[in-house]
């Protein structure tokens, strides 16, 4: 039983990754459109306060997928590095694609959607070891 759900998670973060990376490196949103009819507008979920709070949200998620895929796994600290990295490939990929724009705000939501994740499971796993 365990082991499925270990599987499941794996399958659950790496969807996930997938599906962020189509909806981030898309010329356009696709929530907006399937929201809205329009791909010209991004879903807010909560007001921005010098970081994009749905950047924050989605790389939040993502890195808490991660790290419960990973969590017993050596690669740990080889997930935790990925996640930093495509916080930022991500966003600077935005210069280059057509009708996204890079933007500092979205960049720093992501770094501290995944650093949040990353720096509280370094904290919980020292502790856990003394």
């Amino acid at each position: 039983m365990i082991k499925k759900i270990d599987n499941l998670t794996f399958i659950t973060f790496h969807s996930a990754n997938l599906l962020l990376i189509l909806l981030y490196l898309y010329p356009g949103s696709i929530l907006g459109y399937l929201l809205y009819g329009n791909f010209s507008s991004q879903p807010q979920i909560t007001k921005n306060f010098i970081i994009s709070s749905n950047h924050f949200y989605a790389f939040f998620l993502l890195s808490m997928l991660g790290i419960f895929a990973y969590r017993k796994s050596k690669k740990i600290n080889s997930l935790m590095i990925y996640l930093i990295f495509i916080s930022f490939l991500l966003e600077i990929m935005h210069l280059v694609i057509p009708e996204r724009s890079f933007q500092f705000s979205d960049l720093f939501g992501n770094l501290l959607g995944s650093l949040t994740l990353i720096i509280t499971y370094k904290l919980w796993f020292k502790n856990e070891n003394k």
